[in-house]
């Protein structure tokens, strides 16, 4: 089940990336290599340990997007529950 929530948070994350959302290229760029990396860690699950670097990223890019884009901060909150929850 926290697998699926996290999947849903991913999706809902590469869609506002994918709106015109005021980004730079940098944060577009970080933000979408981050998405990469989760996915490409539930990918390899089981498979590969999973290192503090991984929720570092997600809550660096919390605090990176909390005043200045909310929405998208709220979903990377989101992402770093359920990665929680997974024991990640």
């Amino acid at each position: 089940m926290p697998e699926r929530e996290l999947q849903s948070q991913l999706l809902e994350l590469r869609n506002q990336l994918a709106q015109d959302t005021p980004l730079t290229d940098e944060e577009r760029a970080s933000l979408q290599a981050l998405a990469q990396d989760i996915e490409l860690r539930l990918a390899a699950r089981g498979e590969t340990e999973y290192s503090d670097s991984l929720v570092d990223g997600v809550n660096l890019a919390v605090e990176r997007f909390e005043v200045s884009h909310p929405n998208m901060a709220m979903t990377l909150r989101n992402i770093m529950q359920s990665l929680a929850n997974m024991g990640i």
